[in-house]
């Protein structure tokens, strides 16, 4: 037993990383990746089941639980931000040094991206047969939504960018803990409260990141190759973070 310990000691102090900073952006792209694994990967199967294996309220809980999770993960670490926006929020609110702004932001999107990557390839031949071997973005039939969300058609530029683009702008009014998440409710081990940014991740429902879209850009959906961005109808690059579910424009 003395042994085994000391070579447990011996593993943990070769693999432990020196670098805070380092250690804090691995740990905003974990959290990141199981948030949107777990967000996602339920989104599709109520897609690609056409609804019979879940619905609106399942896609809500388990994106709960994917923020929780990725809280309880990253938090302790890196406070669990979760999202660029956030990380921007508790930088301009002199909360966070800037430096951390662009670190922070690649991990998300990296985390994002493999998480979306993940949840492709465990439905890889869904997908591919939902549409008979066809990649859709929009329609009964659409794919694209699993990853991203996308403005109706008939929005112009401005409404556009809102619809997509709204949440960002009253970020900052989050930052204070959500209604409802007193002490003792919803805690992460060794804190009081929600470690910074936490509360202003589960409160910005229907936010969504880069990273996901980056994959579908990848190939991962939307005809293999990136979605076009059009200024009558702008397509921002956002992917799924937390809250509603992605919607799909209207026919026509």
């Amino acid at each position: 037993m003395g042994r085994q310990k000391e070579l447990v000691n011996r593993c943990g102090e070769m693999l432990h990383i020196r670098y805070r900073l380092l250690r804090q952006a691995l740990a905003e792209c974990l959290g990141t990746l199981i948030l949107v694994m777990f967000g996602c990967g339920s989104v599709a199967q109520v897609v690609l089941s056409r609804g019979t294996h879940g619905g609106f309220l399942t896609i809500n809980l388990a994106f709960g639980f994917a923020v929780t999770l990725g809280i309880l993960i990253a938090g302790q670490v890196s406070g669990a931000h979760l999202n660029p926006a956030v990380t921007f929020a508790m930088c301009f609110l002199a909360r966070e040094p800037w430096i951390k702004l662009p670190i922070y932001t690649l991990a998300q999107t990296l985390g994002a991206f493999l998480g979306a990557g993940i949840v492709f390839g465990l439905y890889y031949d869904a997908i591919w047969a939902f549409a008979d071997n066809q990649l859709i973005v929009s329609g009964p039939n659409g794919t694209a939504g699993i990853f991203a969300t996308y403005p109706s058609g008939h929005l112009d530029m401005v409404n556009g960018f809102f619809d997509q683009d709204r949440p960002p702008v009253v970020v900052g009014a989050h930052r204070l803990p959500a209604p409802g998440l007193h002490r003792g409710r919803l805690r992460v081990p060794g804190h009081d409260r929600l470690p910074p940014g936490a509360a202003a991740t589960l409160h910005r429902a229907g936010e969504r990141e880069a990273g996901p879209r980056e994959a579908q850009g990848a190939g991962l959906s939307g005809q293999g190759r990136p979605l076009p961005l059009s200024l009558e109808h702008p397509r921002t690059v956002q992917g799924p973070l937390s809250g509603s579910p992605p919607h799909d424009p209207p026919p026509g």
